[in-house]
């Protein structure tokens, strides 16, 4: 092996086709981005050179700071919910439900592999309120709780919870899979030792298992940080970004932007601004890792 690694040619052969993919797929589109920032115009009107103009502009454009706090909002509730609830879920696997922990698994990874649109769909039925009454809205009437009854889709702040739910429920799954690959690898004889020193339950948890776990669990916020940031398919296909712009994400703004008003270099600036919020995030949970280690 050191002398597999100690050839340069052998590495190139390897990471080289990877590497290759890599710049082509996601350096250069978001190079090609960052130029397009600097224009004003479309392909059909042509392109002026505008410098810091785009940037300036969205940080005086209403729109886009509502988007952007739509979107640092929805990230904040959608990661804390995907995470805890995955830690909470791959603590039962390994606790206390060994034996149909591969059943319970692949029942819970199950919505991971839906398309969004089909799990837009069956929310939009389950919180329907007209022209018949969802399941939400039934169980509710069923439990005398009347007065609760109400436009979920139809009203902001109830969409964006009802958004806020179905990418929980969609994806706790996948994050519950990803820690629970970490919480195999904590060694029987530490957990026993631990709980023979009288160490159970919470204690146990926040003590021994959670800082053993601590790189795949940062690992998971970083992942469900940035995936949530540039949330769009489910947003689109639930709410369409209404009602209003209640639920208008930072991409979708810059979809429209770009390719349904043709303003690409305004969208382009936009997509910088993304690009450099996932950035500063997920150095700052590297950055407090590492802090928390050393």
């Amino acid at each position: 092996m050191e002398k597999v690694l100690g050839n340069k040619k052998t590495i190139l052969f390897f990471v080289g086709p990877a590497l290759l993919i890599y710049l082509l797929l996601l350096i250069v589109p978001s190079l090609w981005s960052i130029g397009y920032s600097f224009f004003d115009g479309s392909p059909i009107r042509g392109f002026e050179f505008v410098g810091f103009a785009n940037y300036t502009t969205a940080l005086s454009d209403s729109h886009f700071i509502d988007s952007l706090l739509a979107s640092i909002k929805y990230a904040a509730f959608v990661t804390t919910g995907q995470v805890v609830l995955g830690l909470a879920l791959a603590l039962l696997f390994v606790f206390f439900l060994q034996k149909y922990s591969s059943l319970v698994r692949t029942l819970i990874f199950f919505p991971v592999i839906l398309p969004a649109v089909a799990v837009a769909q069956l929310f939009s039925k389950l919180f329907e309120y007209s022209p018949q009454l969802g399941f939400v809205n039934d169980l509710l009437v069923t439990l005398n709780l009347d007065g609760y009854v109400q436009a979920w889709l139809a009203q902001g702040e109830t969409a964006f919870g009802v958004l806020v739910l179905m990418d929980i429920w969609r994806s706790m799954g996948f994050y519950a899979i990803i820690l629970y690959t970490g919480l195999i690898d904590v060694p029987d004889d530490v957990i026993e030792a631990a709980r023979l020193d009288g160490a159970s339950g919470f204690r146990l948890i926040t003590s021994i298992v959670l800082p053993m776990i601590r790189p795949i669990l940062l690992s998971a916020v970083i992942f469900s940080l940035n995936g949530t940031l540039k949330v769009f398919e489910s947003a689109v296909a639930l709410t369409g970004g209404g009602p209003g712009n209640s639920t208008t994400m930072l991409t979708m703004y810059m979809y429209n932007t770009a390719f349904s008003y043709g303003e690409y270099g305004y969208g382009s600036a936009i997509a910088v601004y993304l690009l450099i919020m996932c950035l500063i995030v997920t150095l700052f949970i590297y950055r407090f890792a590492r802090k928390n280690v050393a």
